[in-house]
């Protein structure tokens, strides 16, 4: 049976004007744990391609890697909003984690809601504990952002579930525990769609291999081609109803959107932070630090503005799918603007600083990769445009 979900009353949804005393406690306590790494920790974690395990560690011990799952499965029973909180103080911090969006984002909420007891009791207390790591095992070559194309295929035979197929850009599978996999187990006969379902799969299962993809991503999570050569499951692998899958797998998008976007709001913090301590001190011209130029400030002025734009879509999307609202389009908007106000101040710190922009010293540059690969994935922006023109403004469906 799947877990229902806790759904708050829509008149006690609501959006603090000033932040709790809990909320700037979490954020301190965060902060404080991250501070001790630095960007430097993460850069030198992306350059072995390694995860952040200490920090990683460090904040499961502290409970802050399981908020938002349930108390009886060993979480903080709070919710989206405050592991967003998190992983934006661990992007303030120069650390932002992917795993994050894929793990407690994705799985998390997933196995939360859709997974059988015995899921449940398998793996959430290790998701909320750190212990247990989940990627996410969508995207194909010849699917792209068709989901309904998926081409790998699930078959019963007996007691067991047969997977035949590939997936490509499946971020982290060398460092992680379980996957989420989606395969198709069935065609719609009047529409030709895939029928699809979703499996949890052990990452060392006999008959995965996979295949690192280079790419400049700079990260300490890696990209992989999976190759799926008659993989054997157990009839228990399969979370939520067979030919259903669409169903767990959107109630962990909305998630991963916002995750993604705090990713994106959190570099962004980091990136404006560092942009005025640098024209604070930089005196290029007479006695006045850069800083006092406008055409200094404007720009930083106006990556501010955006950014709190971002952040406040962001932070209403996150209580709007803690209460069971429908997040669906708050959490598309969040995303969209977020990966544009974190690419546009990280931008603009990298121009400030001029040449040393694109010095390894002030950790600026190796960042970018991370904010413009949110434009991309896990949504593009383009397919968010297509929602909203769609669902937002009820004009015909363009793709």
């Amino acid at each position: 049976m799947s877990a229902s979900k806790q759904v708050v009353e829509p008149a006690s949804a609501f959006l603090p004007l000033t932040p709790s005393e809990e909320e700037v406690a979490l954020r301190a306590t965060v902060s404080k744990i991250v501070g001790k790494y630095g960007h430097g920790y993460f850069r030198e974690r992306s350059v072995a391609g390694e995860p952040m395990h200490e920090l990683w560690a460090e904040l499961g011990r502290g409970g802050f890697l399981g908020l938002s799952i349930a108390e009886k499965y060993g979480g903080g029973g709070a919710g989206l909003l405050q592991l967003a909180i998190v992983l934006e103080e661990m992007s303030a911090g120069g650390c932002p984690e992917l795993a994050m969006v894929l793990s407690q984002g994705i799985a998390g909420n997933v196995l939360s809601l859709h997974g059988s007891d015995e899921q449940r009791e398998r793996y959430l207390p290790g998701i909320a504990s750190g212990e247990i790591k989940f990627v996410f095992a969508l995207t194909e070559p010849n699917a792209g952002s068709n989901s309904h194309n998926v081409s790998t295929s699930a078959r019963r035979e007996g007691n067991e579930w047969i997977i035949t197929g590939s997936k490509y850009y499946i971020s982290g599978i060398d460092h992680c525990d379980y996957f989420l996999l989606v395969a198709r187990t069935g065609r719609d006969e009047q529409t030709g769609r895939g029928k699809l379902s979703l499996f949890v799969m052990d990452a060392g299962v006999p008959g995965l291999s996979t295949e690192k993809i280079p790419t400049a991503l700079f990260a300490p999570e890696r990209q992989f081609t999976l190759f799926f050569d008659d993989v054997r499951l157990p009839l228990s692998a399969i979370v939520g109803e067979v030919d259903q899958g669409l169903v767990p797998l959107f109630d962990g998008l909305n998630p991963e959107r916002v995750l993604s976007a705090v990713l994106c709001t959190g570099i962004a913090r980091y990136a404006i932070a560092r942009a005025c301590e640098y024209v604070s001190s930089r005196v290029v011209w007479g006695s006045e630090p850069i800083g006092a130029y406008q055409a200094v400030q404007h720009p930083l002025a106006a990556a501010q503005i955006q950014l709190e734009a971002a952040r406040t879509m962001t932070w209403r999307a996150a209580a709007m799918f803690d209460a069971g609202l429908d997040a669906g389009e708050q959490a598309n908007m969040a995303k969209y603007l977020a990966s544009k106000a974190g690419h546009t101040a990280l931008d603009t710190a990298i121009q400030v600083h001029g040449g040393n922009g694109l010095a390894d010293e002030y950790g600026l540059a190796d960042l970018w990769s991370i904010v413009r690969l949110q434009q991309i994935a896990p949504v593009s922006t383009e397919m968010i445009l297509n929602h909203v023109a769609q669902h937002t403004l009820g004009l015909p469906r363009s793709y």
